[in-house]
């Protein structure tokens, strides 16, 4: 009876068009930054390595190398601070939490199986 109380209040929050990622793409997230009076935009980009929680209360992690130190960003989903959520790479899902890609160093912090479409059925290549 609660949790049906609580979605019917938070669901006029909830924003369908943040759900197009999943764990293990390659993403730059728009985050609104206020610095006195004034509002730009920052982007941070990385790869999502973990997806919790539902409704409202919905998060994603994003990780991403910086200066050779990994760093990692707790986003929520609906939040009215992020602008929009822009899908760079998109990968085959591995696992539902990527929390092994923490121990990677250098190049293989980065590397995830990528989805990649092909044009060309085999076998009808011209």
């Amino acid at each position: 009876m609660n949790n049906q109380l609580l979605d019917e209040i938070t669901s006029e929050y909830l924003q369908e068009k943040r759900d197009h990622f999943k764990v293990g793409d390659g993403v730059k997230v728009h985050v609104k930054v206020r610095e006195g009076e004034k509002e730009r935009i920052q982007i941070f980009g990385g790869i999502v390595i973990c997806r919790k929680g539902s409704g409202i209360h919905e998060t994603f992690t994003v990780r991403r190398i910086a200066s050779g130190v990994g760093v990692e960003r707790v986003f929520p989903v609906h939040s009215p601070m992020i602008d929009k959520v822009e899908v760079d790479r998109e990968s085959i899902k591995m696992n539902a939490r990527m929390y092994y890609l923490r121990d990677r160093i250098g190049k293989e912090a980065n590397k995830v199986k990528e989805k990649r479409l092909f044009e060309a059925k085999r076998g009808s290549v011209k």
